[in-house]
């Protein structure tokens, strides 16, 4: 056996319904489309969301608030996570090549430092924003901070 004679299981697959095949087989004459207006003519396509003339749901529904296009995500990375990384693979400095390299962040993701934890190496750690405890732990520890 092998892919090329592999076939369903007997009744498995149901047959499509032909439709426009004379009067006889109970879908000639309209061809299920009705009679006259558009949905009988060829090309015709409903737009999307259109409900027949209903009000949408998406114009139903209440709006508020906007989204500021402007806006940067971070990607939080914590200082326990960083203590972690540290002691496994006894990093001097944390960077966003390292973070990468550990499958923490992905290549076009900011970083920021956040302060759950508390961080015990002194280390220079790199990237792009840190909170402000963040920033005294690792200070405290006798690291330095580099933003990117």
């Amino acid at each position: 056996m092998n892919l090329s004679n592999l076939k369903p299981a007997k009744g498995a697959v149901k047959g499509s319904k032909r439709i426009g095949r004379g009067t006889g087989s109970g879908r000639g004459g309209t061809s299920t489309r009705g009679h006259k207006g558009a949905g009988s003519r060829s090309g015709h396509s409903t737009k999307i969301g259109f409900e027949g003339g209903q009000m949408p749901l998406q114009r139903r529904v209440p709006k508020f608030g906007f989204k500021n296009i402007n806006r940067v995500e971070y990607n939080g990375v914590n200082l326990d996570t960083l203590q972690a990384l540290i002691e496994k693979f006894n990093l001097t400095a944390v960077d966003f090549d390292a973070l990468k390299a550990h499958g923490l962040v992905s290549k076009n993701d900011k970083v920021k430092i956040l302060g759950r934890g508390e961080l015990k190496a002194k280390v220079e750690v790199t990237a792009h924003a840190f909170t402000a405890s963040a920033q005294k732990a690792i200070e405290a520890a006798g690291g330095s901070i580099v933003k990117i």
